[in-house]
């Protein structure tokens, strides 16, 4: 078995890696930082090749399929994103489109050509990692919660038509809520609440997708406050994340 891991030089990524080559399984690790790829690969009990590439850029997106569609991928998981902080008039438009094309365009674009391989064979798993911000909008965040909305809604559009062909290949979504990991360092904030550990995460999420849950939460209390989203006007969730949002301040 082998598994493409993008944004896999730290955190989820990393911790991803490290399990599954625990599990057994052969890995394709990508991330801009080739020191970090370097030190993981060399750590890891399986092969795994490495790919330094900046997803920010389309051209590597595309020559990453490229480099891995003849290598029998059986696990696809789109892990690379980040976060910026500030309001929107006031954060930086090149940062926010380079934020659009990792956590976006380069999940659609992967998404969409391994899936085809997939269903060519009818057989595979893709692994799309948004978030618990997925489900709402976030004042202060904004860039960030709407391109994990975008993985969200693409991810379960994905899933009802693979039901409806009575395909054997499977994606699910992983909504974390706060991570211990890089992210809040990059977006400029800390974190409000007690994040869980990336390693817990990362083998959450792994064992929920093989064994095929479409939609993975990784604790009760967030499961809890995602279902509560649905009960609550849009306008009073926005002031409600501004809120939490703001109080990551640094």
């Amino acid at each position: 078995m082998k598994a493409l891991i993008t944004g896999a030089s730290s955190g989820i990524g990393r911790d991803m890696a490290r399990y599954l080559s625990l599990l057994g399984w052969e890995l394709i690790l990508t991330a801009r930082n080739e020191e970090n790829l370097t030190k993981l690969r060399n750590e890891l009990k399986t092969n795994a090749q490495i790919i330094p590439l900046d997803l920010a850029d389309e051209k590597s997106v595309f020559e990453l399929y490229d480099r891995c569609k003849g290598q029998s991928i059986d696990l696809l998981v789109n892990n690379a994103g980040y976060g910026i902080f500030g309001e929107f008039d006031k954060t930086d438009l090149q940062d926010e489109l380079d934020l659009i094309n990792v956590n976006i365009k380069a999940v659609h674009i992967l998404t969409k050509l391994f899936l085809r391989d997939f269903k060519s064979r009818n057989s595979g798993h893709i692994l799309n990692v948004a978030s618990s911000a997925g489900f709402m909008s976030g004042p202060l965040l904004s860039s960030y919660y709407a391109s994990k909305n975008y993985v969200v809604r693409l991810s379960l559009a994905i899933h009802e038509e693979l039901r409806r062909s009575r395909s054997k290949v499977k994606i699910s979504i992983f909504c974390p809520g706060p991570v211990e990991t890089n992210f809040n360092n990059r977006a400029g904030v800390k974190f409000s609440v007690k994040p869980i550990s990336s390693e817990f995460a990362a083998k959450y999420a792994i064992d929920k997708c093989l064994s095929g849950k479409t939609i993975i939460i990784p604790s009760l209390d967030m499961k809890l406050g995602i279902f509560g989203t649905r009960f609550v006007p849009h306008k009073l969730l926005s002031a409600i994340a501004y809120n939490i949002q703001h109080k990551k301040l640094k």
